[in-house]
């Protein structure tokens, strides 16, 4: 059974920074594309961050250069650094994962596992 746990989320000041973690579980981690996405009141869930299998990563205009997605197949955990951060940035932050993971996709209901989600929180 997968299992995908997030953590790190809470709350920030505008142009503070926060780590999220993703700890997987129940599947084979080093060839899955794992993503990051979240979702604010009213919004459609958007991605903010995917890494492939091979490290490849895809980030939308939005937060490319505040957001770093990274990943250690050793661990089956990947990270979201979020720099800079602004309050529309406030939403709940999903992990995902998603086989065939040699490719980015950025529609998230092309991806099979979730987490729980975690909450972030930036404040004006």
């Amino acid at each position: 059974q997968v299992q995908l746990v997030e953590s790190g989320g809470g709350l920030v000041q505008a142009g503070g920074s926060l780590r999220l973690s993703c700890a997987a579980s129940g599947l084979p981690f080093s060839s899955y594309l794992m993503g990051w996405f979240r979702q604010a009141p009213g919004k459609e869930r958007e991605l903010v961050a995917a890494i492939t299998s091979s490290g490849s990563t895809n980030y939308p205009d939005s937060v490319k250069g505040r957001f770093t997605i990274s990943r250690d197949n050793a661990k089956n955990t990947v990270w979201l650094q979020m720099n800079s951060l602004k309050p529309e940035d406030t939403a709940v932050y999903y992990c995902a994962a998603r086989d065939r993971g040699g490719k980015v996709v950025v529609n998230w209901r092309e991806y099979y596992s979730w987490g729980q989600g975690t909450q972030v929180t930036v404040s004006s």
